[in-house]
């Protein structure tokens, strides 16, 4: 990892918005994405108490994806007719899948989630992370296949292969570089998981 490349994003940054995420221009980005409200449905629907209700969790999964200005909107509507119409087995999965990925085994749940969305070619980065970033903000990664390309090739990452179907493996190592890539840059650029990788968007291009 070249982390003299972390010191030009920052200084790239800085040099365009001084008083960083306090600056009107990010503050006005920031109101549009309404994050704390979601991130209050999100920890609010998911909390460990609301999986005895497989039907509520996925129709609030999409409601989440519907809320979301992260999600594309060409993924919001293809998934939640996948939600009105998905078996009830599947159903169970997806709502089993998601209370292990945010409350008990994290790659079983992660794999569990990708199986049964790809039974409806709905296993994208974006639809399986997006839930983890609103409910862990400050824990867990949103995905975005450009966003997460160009970090790799900017800080020149070698040992790490974006692929466009979504595994564990990549999850697990690429949350661990930018937890890396945090720990070493200006506090200021953290409010969030999000904020961070916003920051990563604007600069590594």
């Amino acid at each position: 990892m070249n982390l003299k490349k972390l010191r030009e994003a920052e200084a790239q940054f800085f040099a365009k918005y001084p008083e960083g995420w306090e600056s009107p221009e990010l503050m006005a980005i920031g109101k549009k994405h309404n994050m704390e409200k979601i991130v209050a449905f999100t920890q609010a629907s998911f909390a460990k108490d609301q999986f005895n209700n497989p039907d509520l969790i996925v129709d609030n999964m999409a409601k989440l994806v519907s809320k979301s200005t992260m999600v594309s909107l060409f993924e919001k509507p293809k998934f939640k007719d996948f939600t009105r119409f998905i078996a009830v087995e599947a159903k169970d999965g997806l709502s089993h899948g998601l209370y292990e990925f945010l409350h008990g085994n994290q790659p079983v749940g992660f794999e569990m989630m990708v199986e049964i969305l790809e039974q409806m070619s709905l296993a994208k980065w974006t639809l399986v992370t997006v839930f983890g970033a609103y409910y862990s903000p400050e824990v867990e990664l949103f995905i975005k296949p450009t966003t997460t390309k160009n970090v790799l090739t900017y800080f020149e990452i070698r040992d790490l292969i974006y692929n466009p179907k979504p595994n564990w493996e990549f999850y697990q190592k690429y949350r661990d570089y930018i937890n890396e890539l945090k720990d070493k840059a200006d506090k200021r650029l953290f409010t969030s998981n999000a904020a961070f990788l916003g920051f990563l968007m604007m600069t590594c291009l």
